[in-house]
């Protein structure tokens, strides 16, 4: 798997595209891509929906993925029929009560390709979002919940490339500035931001300015890859951003 920080590759296609191609580099980036986005949502919407144990939670999950992969799920997704997230979703459910009507987990070895994955930071997670599963019972809730991880795991794979862009670019300031202001949920001013950073007004503005670009564009180029047309990604951009990418 690669780093969190790595970025899909600059290319036009999107990851159901490049997770078909023949070769195998290409083919390994769009599934880090797809996992890297997901794994989390699926984890949380199992714990959820079926009330399972963090351990048997964990099972699945890697379950379900190691599933997409031997049965070629993505390749029956039809993007005129629903969204690829609703797919997958649905796609979870039908795994997850098959497994529950087996009473048993498939052991998956070596012959399949092992997804590394931070259950223990999606189970405080979890804990910190303080949910309420009877609150969130309903169908509708659940699919809303889903969405709503969907979009915060894609966020977080974003800042988390934002982070080490800056890095990279020795503009530290700029992220902290960033993480301060847009990220933090205490209320800051500008002029606090100056006096803390010991920069002027003008100067935490511009850093800002630049680090909200940066982010835009690398969420935008991640949702693009996660895409399979370009009516698509207009959609969600529209959805996410309130922008026309036209």
């Amino acid at each position: 798997m690669t780093a969190a920080g790595e970025s899909f590759p600059l290319t036009r296609l999107s990851v159901l595209a490049a997770a078909r191609s023949q070769d195998g580099a290409e083919r390994a980036r769009a599934l880090d891509t797809l996992f890297g986005v997901y794994w989390k949502p699926v984890y949380k919407y199992i714990r959820l929906k079926f009330s399972q144990s963090p351990q048997d939670t964990q099972d699945l999950t890697q379950g379900f993925f190691a599933e997409l992969l031997e049965r070629g799920l993505l390749s029956r997704f039809d993007p005129a029929k629903s969204r690829l997230r609703t797919y997958l979703r649905l796609c979870v459910d039908s795994f997850v009560l098959n497994e529950m009507k087996a009473a048993s987990r498939r052991k998956r070895g070596g012959k399949i390709m092992q997804i590394a994955l931070d259950f223990s930071a999606a189970e405080d997670e979890l804990c910190t979002q303080a949910i309420n599963p009877a609150s969130i019972a309903s169908l509708e809730s659940l699919e809303n919940f889903f969405e709503k991880e969907w979009i915060r795991s894609l966020f977080s794979s974003a800042v988390d490339e934002l982070r080490g862009d800056c890095e990279a670019q020795a503009k530290q300031k700029a992220f902290q500035l960033f993480e301060a202001y847009d990220l933090s949920e205490e209320n800051v001013s500008y002029a606090e931001l100056a006096v803390s950073f010991s920069l002027s007004l003008t100067e935490v503005n511009n850093r800002l300015a630049w680090a909200r670009r940066q982010f835009r564009r690398i969420a935008l180029h991640r949702l693009r890859a996660l895409c399979d047309s370009e009516e698509e990604f207009a959609r969600e951009a529209r959805t996410l951003f309130g922008i026309s990418t036209k």
